[in-house]
Parts: C-alpha cells; sequence; structure tokens
C-alpha cells in the first residue's frame, strides 16, 4: 500500500471523526440548559478530526519511510537471495526487476536470478502493507477515541483547535528556516572538506581555474583559482546586464508613473512582467542563436578578429533584458509612493515636469529604486542557463566583452554533473563556488532589505 492510499485514509478517518465529533456537540448543546455549551460544535468536531488525521498522518509518514527497508530485509533473509551479488550495480538491477515483477509495474524478469525473488517480494509487500492498514486503523481508533471522550458541555474545544493551528503555522514557517539551516550547513560541511584540500589563498586569490575532475593525485591549490570566475560572474551579471536593466528598467518605470494614460498603462504594465516569467531556458535559447551571432558579427564588423558566439556581452544582454521587470517593479512601486503634495510642491513652485522628475521623485524613490537594484543583482548572479547556452565555459580573466567567458554557476554545473567523485576536489570546488555565491547573494538581499526598511519608515 502506497504512503498515498494511508494519506486518503488519513483524511477519511478524519471525515469520521470529525462528523462524530460534531454529532456529540449538537447532542450536548440539545441537552445543556438553555443549549449553551463552552464551543461551538464545530471546534469540537475539528478536534476530534485532528485527533483522527494528525496521528494517521504521522504514521503514514513514517511507515512510507522505513517499509521499504523492511521489505528488503525481509527478501534479504530469503533463501533465494543467498546468490545474490554481494554489492553493486548488479544486485540493484537483479532486485529491481524482482520488485517491479511483484507490484505489477512489470510483466516479466530478463535475469533469471530475479525470479526467485518474486514471490518474497510479494509476500513481504503483501505482508507489510497489512501491517501498515492495520496500525494506521488502530492510530486512528485510538485517537479518534481519546477526543471523542474528553468532549464534555464545558469542553474548551475552540481554544485546543486554535492552539493545534497555531502549531501547525509555526510548523510551516519553520520549514523555511530549517532549510536554509539546512543548505548552509551542508555547504559550509563540504566547503571545510574542500579546504582541507586546496588553501582558500590560492582558491580566493588564485588567477587560473583548470581543476581536473579526472586526476588522481594530490590536487595543485593553484588550479583551484576563483578570480576568473569571481570577475565573470560580476562582469556578466553585475556589469553588462545592469547596464542594460537599470536604464531601460528605470526609463520604463517613469514613462508608466508620468507620462503614460491609464490605458497604456493598463496594457504595457502587465507585458512587461511577463519578462519575469518567461523560463530562463527560452532566454538561453534566444541568447544562443539569435542575440550571440548578432554580437559576432558585429565584433566582425568593427574589426575584431576570431570573433566567436560565446561572448560575455550577448550572456549580459540577454541577462539584463531578463532582469528588467525587477527593477522596473520596484522603480515604479517607489515612484508612485511618492506623496503627491511633492509633486504638486514641485510643480508649483514653477518647476517642469522633467525637472520634477530628475530632482524630486527619484531622489525621494532612490532607496526603493536601490532596493529593486540589488534584488536584480542577486537574481542575475546567480542565473545559469543563459550562462551555459551563451556565455562559454573559459575561465577568462579579461575585459573583452566580446570574449569567451564563464561564471561560477557554470562551474558549479560543471563540476556536480560530471563523473568526478564526491571525494575529489574538484567537485567539493563545487561547493566552496556555492558557498561564496551565497554569502553573495545573502549580503545582497541583507543591503536591499535595509534599505526597503528605510524607505518604508520615510512614506509609511
Amino acid at each position: 500500500m502506497s504512503p498515498a492510499i494511508l494519506f486518503v485514509l488519513a483524511f477519511g478517518l478524519g471525515l469520521v471523526g470529525w462528523l462524530a465529533g460534531r454529532s456529540r456537540a449538537w447532542a450536548f448543546r440539545k441537552a445543556a440548559p438553555g443549549g449553551r455549551i463552552n464551543s461551538l460544535p464545530d471546534f469540537h468536531a475539528w478536534y476530534v478530526g485532528l485527533w483522527v488525521a494528525v496521528p494517521t498522518v504521522l504514521f503514514a509518514l513514517l511507515w512510507g519511510a522505513i517499509s521499504p527497508a523492511l521489505v528488503l530485509q525481509h527478501v534479504l533473509a530469503d533463501p533465494a537471495a543467498a546468490a545474490l551479488p554481494a554489492f553493486g550495480f548488479e544486485r540493484e538491477a537483479i532486485m529491481g526487476e524482482a520488485r517491479a515483477v511483484a507490484t505489477g509495474a512489470a510483466q516479466a524478469v530478463f535475469n533469471s536470478e530475479a525470479q526467485g525473488l518474486v514471490e518474497p517480494y510479494r509476500v513481504a509487500i503483501t505482508r507489510y502493507e497489512t501491517i501498515g492498514l492495520i496500525v494506521t486503523l488502530i492510530v486512528a481508533f485510538a485517537g479518534g477515541a481519546f477526543a471523542f471522550l474528553r468532549l464534555r458541555p464545558d469542553f474548551t474545544a475552540r481554544t485546543r483547535v486554535e492552539r493545534s493551528v497555531m502549531a501547525l503555522l509555526l510548523l510551516a514557517s519553520l520549514v523555511a528556516i530549517l532549510t536554509t539551516i539546512g543548505i548552509v550547513a551542508s555547504l559550509v560541511f563540504e566547503t571545510v572538506r574542500f579546504f582541507g584540500m586546496v588553501s582558500p589563498l590560492d582558491f580566493l586569490l588564485g588567477a587560473h581555474w583548470a581543476p581536473d575532475p579526472m586526476s588522481t593525485g594530490a590536487p595543485e591549490g593553484s588550479s583551484f583559482g576563483a578570480i576568473p570566475l569571481f570577475w565573470g560572474t560580476i562582469y556578466i551579471g553585475a556589469i553588462i546586464a545592469m547596464a542594460v536593466s537599470i536604464p531601460l528598467g528605470l526609463m520604463s518605470a517613469v514613462y508608466l508613473t508620468q507620462y503614460a494614460d491609464a490605458s497604456v498603462r493598463k496594457v504595457m504594465k502587465p507585458l512587461l512582467e511577463i519578462l519575469a516569467g518567461v523560463p530562463t531556458v527560452v532566454y538561453g535559447y534566444f541568447a544562443a542563436l539569435t542575440v550571440a551571432p548578432a554580437v559576432r558579427d558585429v565584433a566582425q564588423a568593427i574589426g575584431i578578429a576570431n570573433a566567436s558566439t560565446e561572448s560575455a556581452l550577448a550572456a549580459g544582454l540577454v541577462m539584463g533584458v531578463m532582469i528588467i521587470p525587477f527593477v522596473s517593479s520596484m522603480a515604479d512601486d517607489s515612484i508612485a509612493a511618492v506623496p503627491q503634495a511633492m509633486r504638486d510642491g514641485s510643480l508649483a513652485m514653477g518647476a517642469t515636469r522633467a525637472e520634477t522628475i530628475r530632482k524630486v521623485l527619484i531622489p525621494a524613490a532612490l532607496p526603493g529604486i536601490v532596493a529593486g537594484i540589488m534584488l536584480a543583482v542577486s537574481r542575475a548572479i546567480g542565473e545559469t542557463m543563459i550562462v551555459v547556452m551563451a556565455a562559454g565555459a573559459s575561465a577568462n580573466l579579461t575585459a573583452n566583452p566580446f570574449a569567451s567567458m564563464t561564471t561560477v554557476t557554470f562551474q558549479i554545473v560543471a563540476m556536480l554533473t560530471g563523473e568526478g567523485s564526491f571525494d575529489h576536489p574538484a567537485t567539493l570546488s563545487a561547493f566552496a563556488l556555492g558557498m561564496v555565491l551565497f554569502l553573495v547573494t545573502l549580503t545582497l538581499n541583507f543591503i536591499a532589505l535595509r534599505v526597503v526598511k528605510r524607505y518604508r519608515e520615510a512614506y509609511e
């Protein structure tokens, strides 16, 4: 029995408990003097329903985690498993075939060794599905009986249900926090392992990046210099992309808030924000198939020899277009939030609309605009697909925008998708790069949030 069936069963049993609790509460209400009870019948119903459903769901999660191991242990204890290879891919393939036939996912096995394991698998699966079903019913009945027998006319069901909901909300909020802690812990652990093999100074200050994932000897620290990767990330994501997105995004926001009619704004603002919903792989195809050849042709036309279709300029241009909505939306909201009295005062003093925008609105909305720019930068330096498709894989430390260049995110993908071992320094370097990227984006987000906080305090 799959965990999904146990979840459906938990929901059904919870509904039964809900109806039973509501019925008992209505009986209390009819029998109580004046028809008054401490809590409404719905709260009694939810109290019983939660005591039925929540323990059942928790057991379903637990059983879904441990039942496969119990089934495997039962099969391995069978005499038919004695001829299996000790470890390796062949053993997993044989057992996978037997499991597929036993569950009905396949009709027959290819390896003759798997045929003898089909029946032990079928018996084990049936046994533990039955055990899971029986224990699920017992848990649901025990929880429901406990809650049902506690119901009384003066029972504070509302308080207990609200506390349960608060606990659920707290758990939901902790999921994001615990996930972040887990990400940071995994990055720190693997980064420490990497720095145990390669000096942090060689990594952070070296100018040559050429790790060999297939090498078996001691790692050469001089091959793990990440300065070209950091420079490529900044050059593409924080220089070229920002040179495109900041002017276009800011001018779009000024036009939409100060010059465009309501009908034009109603159409253009959603169209502009559609850019944020386009998948990055689509931007990557656009960069590789359209922008990169055009940039190469321009480079050849102005006399740059050996121009390539993989260039930092092509990736940066498309990346800048991608993050225009981040800049324009924040700038739009910030300019629109400037008090109307400041506009009217400037115009009343004889300033033109352009002067009002340049000397009053933009300075007043600057904190919000800066916050949008910082968020856009953090989004750009974490981009991967556009760089993979348009910028290339060469770790070049150059200011030539027509040269091939790579970024931190590209190298993380390259190191983790190869065939190298996870104990190899080349693979572990991906975690060190990820840690640096995480710290940079975290710093940018903190700066953006602080700026937004100052902006809100000024105008709310």
